[in-house]
């Protein structure tokens, strides 16, 4: 008998939530790079020049999964710390990089102190966290003074024609794609309903503002399918 595949709903229960990426570590990063069209490398390239990180600074990389988004600033001397709340996903991520320091963590309950780091990034990864809010006040309490925040996540395209058209890729195509490349398609369901329920990028803004974060921006990425906000932590 087939086992059943993980799929998380819109409540986003952590328990689901992290058994789904366990379900789907092993292909994840080829499934993301075919059904982004290999966009998400532009995207991680986008979070390493906003984060800005200089050798010999602290960065947290918050959902950072198997550790793609993480292996750029090790490479530039960065000490990064890739963490994430599925244990399948790490356990992917030693095998491949094991020089990087894999770390367990609920983004709701950061196993870290206080203004521990110079960096906090997410990519991909807020939107699967049942209390976003929360979340971005966690990130806000380990953060440096002056420090800063990068979110990189899914958002609203700007033009109303191409909005029409990826909503469509979203709900017919994405699945159907899903389904001859990944470990769990049943999960990419999951990712275009929770795409269709996120806030727009202003509406992003302005959470981030209420958790704390000042002077905060957004920068639209391949037409605003993707946002990458940048917040500082006040001195």
């Amino acid at each position: 008998m087939m086992a059943r595949m993980s799929r998380a709903s819109l409540e986003k229960d952590p328990r689901d939530v992290a058994a789904m990426f366990d379900d789907v570590a092993s292909k994840y990063d080829v499934t993301n790079d075919v059904l982004s069209l290999g966009q998400d490398r532009l995207w991680r390239r986008a979070v390493l020049d906003a984060c800005a990180a200089l050798p010999g600074e602290r960065v947290l990389d918050i959902a950072a999964g198997t550790g793609t988004s993480s292996e750029p600033f090790a490479d530039q001397g960065v000490d990064v710390v890739p963490a994430d709340f599925s244990l399948g996903m790490l356990r992917v991520g030693h095998r491949r990089r094991a020089d990087l320091a894999f770390t367990a963590a609920d983004a709701m309950r950061l196993p870290f102190a206080d203004a521990s780091f110079d960096v906090v990034t997410m990519s991909f990864g807020l939107r699967n966290v049942s209390d976003p809010d929360a979340a971005m006040r966690e990130f806000h309490r380990v953060t440096k003074p002056g420090g800063r925040f990068v979110l990189c996540e899914f958002s609203q395209p700007t033009n109303g024609t191409f909005r029409t058209v990826y909503s469509k890729y979203l709900m017919r195509s994405l699945p159907a794609i899903a389904r001859t490349v990944s470990s769990n398609p049943e999960s990419y369901v999951y990712l275009a309903e929770s795409i269709q329920a996120w806030p727009d990028q202003r509406a992003m803004a302005g959470r981030m503002t209420a958790a704390g974060w000042e002077q905060v921006r957004w920068r639209n990425l391949t037409g605003g399918i993707v946002a990458l906000h940048h917040g500082i932590r006040p001195l």
